[in-house]
């Protein structure tokens, strides 16, 4: 074990939504601690003003575009990683989808197939790539960005709730049947953070003050609170760890 326990020299990392939010603030932590960060995203032109910024500051990154919820472009994507790399060290599932707020028995079925297609489909397929790949070289940590929404459902969020639940159910599967293949799997289960995917809640007065009423720490989060936890999963300091869910929520599922 590495005497810095946060090292990640040498070693590659893919992360999926990473060209703006809680992905991108994982991509510059791993990226700030010595991994070479794949910047994932649908727009590989975002992806790689994302890229640049992280070669600027002095890090390793390039931009490779995917839309998780498309399998022939998941299929793309780590045939490229393949032919550019000799392994790959890292996969941070971050990318999600939620176009649907409502209640749950008025949910669109377009809104419904989109959210499963990203969120649980794509979410498993890109595990299952990279698990083949770290498979090979017996190594690997995969870090699945879940929700406090997944034990918690939240309100008008029927089917994203659900995919989120099935996002740590299907942490705990393949950390159960990939664990003596030396590839660890958790989850990371953000509470709210001012992102522009969360944008519905946290600009909405009336909502984020009702959300705050049971978050102990009576705010937000700012994406950069979320990429410690993923330094500390994919790292040796969390070498002993698979199959957790850990939640950084301001204290909201203390209940």
């Amino acid at each position: 074990m590495s005497q810095n326990l946060f090292d990640l020299s040498g070693q590659t990392a893919l992360v999926t939504g990473a060209s703006r939010g809680i992905g991108e603030a994982v991509a510059r932590v791993l990226a700030a601690y010595g991994a070479h960060v794949i910047v994932s995203s649908r727009k590989e032109d975002d992806c790689e003003v994302v890229a640049a910024s992280i070669r600027e500051a002095g890090g390793s990154a390039e931009a490779m575009g995917c839309h998780i919820g498309d399998l022939e472009q998941i299929s793309a994507l780590f045939e490229r990683i393949k032919g550019k790399h000799e392994r790959l060290d890292i996969l941070v599932n971050n990318a999600a989808a939620n176009p649907y707020f409502g209640h749950v028995l008025d949910t669109d079925v377009t809104a419904f197939q989109k959210t499963v297609d990203v969120n649980i489909r794509g979410y498993f397929y890109m595990s299952v790539e990279a698990g083949k790949i770290m498979r090979q070289q017996k190594s690997g940590k995969i870090v699945n960005v879940a929700s406090v929404n997944g034990v918690i459902p939240g309100h008008f969020q029927g089917i994203y709730s659900i995919t989120k639940a099935a996002v740590i159910s299907m942490t705990k599967t393949f950390a159960k049947e990939c664990a003596g293949l030396g590839i660890r799997v958790n989850a990371l289960l953000p509470g709210g953070t001012d992102t522009k995917f969360a944008s519905a809640l946290t600009q909405n007065d009336a909502i984020l003050k009702t959300l705050l009423q049971h978050v102990p720490m009576n705010r937000i989060a700012e994406p950069a609170e979320m990429a410690g936890t993923v330094l500390y999963l994919v790292s040796d300091a969390s070498s002993y760890t698979t199959g957790t869910a850990i939640n950084v929520d301001g204290g909201y599922l203390i209940g």
